[in-house]
C-alpha cells in the first residue's frame, strides 16, 4: 500500500547536476543581460565602475510594459474631487435653494 514511500530510486530517475565553472556563470549572465538588452526599446546607459566592478544602467521612469498596466486617470474623477471655490461674502452658495 505504501511501496511508494519505500520504493529505493534508481540512479538514472535523478537529474545530473553540472557545475559551472565562474567562466560559464559569467558568459550565460552576459548573455542572457545582452538577450535582455534587446528585447528594449529604449536601451538604457551602462556604467561600469572600476574600483568596484559594478554594473549600473540609467533606466526611464516607466517600461512600455509598465506604462500599458497602469490604469488611465478617469477625467470624470478630477472634476468631481476639485473643491469648489468659495462663494463672496453677498452670495448665495450654489447648492443652497
Amino acid at each position: 500500500m505504501l511501496n511508494f514511500l519505500f520504493r529505493r530510486r534508481t540512479a538514472s530517475a535523478e537529474p545530473e547536476v553540472k557545475i559551472e565553472t565562474q567562466r560559464e556563470t559569467f558568459t550565460r549572465l552576459v548573455e542572457e543581460m545582452n538577450a535582455s538588452l534587446d528585447k528594449l526599446a529604449d536601451k538604457p546607459a551602462v556604467t561600469i565602475e572600476p574600483a568596484t566592478g559594478r554594473i549600473s544602467f540609467a533606466l526611464p521612469e516607466q517600461f512600455p510594459d509598465e506604462a500599458l498596466a497602469l490604469p488611465g486617470p478617469d477625467e470624470g474623477e478630477d472634476a468631481a474631487d476639485a473643491p469648489e471655490a468659495p462663494a463672496e461674502p453677498g452670495e448665495k452658495p450654489q447648492n443652497a435653494s
